[in-house]
């Protein structure tokens, strides 16, 4: 999420009370995870692991929960609790709106755009021309819809991230990290009904130009989708992975979070992936592996009980003469 205008790092620290170390001059121009960052962007981490990732991104300001040596040119806020620090911004600069209307008067809808009846259109939502939105769908605020999108009954655009912190020491475990990204859906996009489309958590959830989604799929937070990508019934893919152009999914497929399947490749029904995939070649199986090998392997495990009579039959005893 982009501030409307920058913010100074004075005026973050005393904020969030956080300790100020580094360059206590400059000013933050948004806030965003750690993925997503670019200069001038806030980011936070609160495991010492990651803490050589984040302070060596694109990130200018840091929230961090402990005093390291801060790297030329950024600022550090030092906290015992970053991520509620951050929390804190974000609800600051984009707090929730009510909506007391189905179509909110701060939307913009294009020419040739037709809304059917029970459409909800939350505040600062950008719809392009000739789009047809079919009815019950609920696009949520400061979504972005391209040309030409056609998104069929049921569907929701623009739900939080499925994105906690757990608190084993609480009776409430789970504190939620508020999501300020937006879900943007390039021009010629087709979406089946029932489909849900989760908002980056700071960032934007993109489905590409001309990709085609069946019905009941889900899209997790920050996920990129290319162009031109074709998902079966019940696809499921987790946050903040990336699918390149060309991608076919067929029914069930389910694809973690964080990873990269290649432009061109094709994941057959009921395949579970679990890391990045080469693009250009057909995939199959849970894990997913290349399918031609896959099926070999289905093929031999049939004939394991075979075998396994085989393996158990006493051996033929020889006579001597």
């Amino acid at each position: 999420m982009q501030f409307e205008t920058p913010v100074s790092v004075q005026w973050l620290a005393e904020f969030t009370g956080a300790k100020l170390v580094g360059n206590t001059g400059q000013q933050a121009t948004g806030i965003n995870e750690i993925h997503k960052v670019t200069k001038g962007n806030i980011s936070f981490v609160d495991f010492e692991k990651y803490y050589s990732k984040c302070l060596n991104s694109a990130a200018t300001v840091i929230i961090i929960n402990k005093e390291v040596a801060c790297p030329d040119g950024k600022t550090l806020l030092v906290t015992s609790e970053p991520f509620s620090a951050y929390v804190k911004i974000v609800n600051h600069f984009r707090p929730f709106e009510p909506a007391n209307k189905m179509i909110s008067d701060s939307a913009t809808i294009g020419e040739g755009t037709h809304i059917q009846p029970g459409v909800f259109v939350g505040n600062h939502v950008t719809i392009g021309t000739n789009c047809l939105i079919h009815p019950n769908v609920t696009i949520y605020d400061h979504s972005v819809i391209g040309n030409n999108v056609i998104i069929h009954a049921g569907c929701v655009l623009g739900a939080d991230a499925f994105y906690f912190k757990r608190r084993k020491d609480r009776e409430v475990q789970y504190d939620k990290l508020v999501s300020c990204g937006r879900v943007i859906i390039e021009d010629d996009v087709e979406i089946g009904a029932g489909t849900t489309i989760d908002k980056g958590v700071s960032g934007d959830t993109i489905i590409g130009q001309g990709t085609k989604l069946d019905n009941h799929i889900h899209i997790g937070h920050g996920a990129v989708i290319g162009r031109n990508c074709l998902f079966a019934a019940q696809v499921g893919v987790g946050g903040k992975a990336i699918i390149e152009d060309e991608v076919i999914l067929w029914g069930q497929v389910g694809v973690s979070k964080d990873l990269t399947i290649g432009k061109g490749a094709v994941v057959l029904a009921q395949s579970g992936v679990p890391a990045s995939l080469e693009g250009g070649k057909t995939y199959f199986g849970s894990p997913a592996g290349e399918a031609k090998p896959k099926m070999r392997e289905l093929s031999w495990i049939k004939r394991i009980p075979e075998i396994w009579e085989m393996v158990k039959a006493p051996m033929p005893v020889k006579e001597h003469e």
